[in-house]
């Protein structure tokens, strides 16, 4: 049995989770009450199989949880085929390759801003802080500015996804669930207000593109748009905040790869970002339910039952990749399912990839010799796998 609260577990899960492998099939963890699938094939085929699918169960009393109800009833994130479909081409629409890329002289222009912040930082103290001094406020800035959240809202916008995401941990506390739905009913009403004024007046950012995007005949709803901008919000910075902090103390903790990525960053940029996302995965648990029985591994999963895709587990499969245990940013092929697979591939992953493979060579560039000053703060939580201070300093200035 595995306990997702025990503090040592959340500290360091993957020698349970190897245990957890050698059973070769998924396994029935009673605590949960689903079926945990920790090797790659039964974790990949988890997220790919159409026989399991994302049920969400409204929270009850209804009238307490309304809003954050329906922020995922309304979700690309917890919807299925056929609503999934309409809602991922209307989204695909207004949040495309072409979109993304637009992004690039803004991701180069604030990691640049963000390494002069740093800089007199160190200047004064000697010290900065990885994850709020530069994983955390990047991406969140340019999230908020695709968006079209005004700069001084920006503050705002963390807080909110820190308590609603809080949720998809296995038990949560009432402090939590009181948190998110507050958290919930602000985002909401904030994104509301917003999505009126730019019907109104409409500009170049996403909530006025989704206003107005079409497909056979059909818009988002006031609903699924709020939705889907947080889930934008939630998915678009969670996912690179947590996979840069995990795989920079890693980096951190192994200076042989610091000094092999610090002789090309910019050159080895993208295998290290896929290596930081495999080695320690800032999503480690997603979880599905078999709408019909269905069998995965050898194991027969009933209509009603749920199963995990441990990917965090399945990205260390000692069948699927040579030396799993140790960090190579050199690794390549590297299949990692760190963003996820099948049709709930993270929507937020291209924007991740590429603002961590311009910030990271870009820090890496400017303190080719940073070093832990304090013992880095993980976040307390086992799904959402990441840090909440990384303090460091830089050994010699060159």
């Amino acid at each position: 049995m595995i306990d997702f609260s025990d503090s040592s577990f959340i500290e360091n899960p993957y020698p349970q989770l190897k245990e957890l492998r050698q059973a070769g099939r998924p396994v029935w963890d009673e605590n949960s009450g689903m079926f945990l699938a920790a090797t790659y094939a039964d974790a990949n085929a988890v997220l790919r199989n159409r026989s399991l699918g994302r049920i969400f169960k409204p929270r009850q009393p209804e009238e307490q949880w309304n809003e954050y109800n329906w922020l995922h009833s309304d979700s690309l994130l917890d919807s299925e085929p056929p609503k999934h479909t309409r809602l991922r081409s209307l989204l695909v629409k207004a949040f495309n390759k072409n979109k993304i890329e637009s992004l690039r002289p803004d991701v180069v222009r604030l990691t640049d801003s963000l390494l002069v912040k740093i800089e007199e930082k160190v200047a004064a103290t000697g010290q900065f802080d990885v994850i709020a001094d530069f994983a955390e406020p990047l991406p969140v800035k340019v999230i908020a500015a695709l968006l079209g959240f005004p700069d001084e809202d920006e503050h705002l916008l963390r807080p909110w996804s820190q308590a609603i995401v809080k949720m998809y941990e296995i038990d949560p506390s009432e402090q939590a669930q009181l948190a998110a739905r507050k958290a919930s009913h602000e985002f909401a009403e904030y994104v509301h207000n917003l999505m009126v004024e730019r019907k109104k007046n409409p500009g170049t950012d996403l909530i006025s593109d989704l206003a107005t995007v079409e497909e056979d005949g059909q818009n988002l709803n006031a609903q699924e748009l709020i939705a889907t901008c947080i889930l934008l919000l939630n998915a678009g910075h969670e996912a690179s905040v947590n996979g840069f902090g995990n795989g920079f103390v890693a980096l951190l903790n192994r200076p042989e790869q610091y000094e092999l990525l610090a002789k090309d960053p910019f050159g080895m940029a993208e295998t290290a970002v896929d290596e930081f996302v495999r080695f320690d995965s800032p999503l480690q648990l997603f979880e599905r339910t078999a709408t019909a029985d269905v069998e995965i591994g050898g194991v027969t999963v009933m209509e009603g039952q749920k199963i995990a895709s441990l990917l965090g587990s399945a990205n260390q499969d000692e069948r699927v990749f040579d030396r799993p245990e140790e960090m190579d940013i050199t690794r390549e092929p590297n299949p990692q399912i760190g963003f996820g697979a099948g049709i709930h591939f993270c929507i937020g992953a291209p924007l991740a990839r590429m603002e961590m493979s311009i910030s990271l060579p870009a820090l890496i560039a400017k303190y080719p010799k940073l070093e832990l000053v304090s013992e880095p703060v993980r976040r307390p939580g086992f799904v959402l796998r990441g840090y909440e201070k990384v303090p460091v300093g830089h050994k010699i200035n060159t």
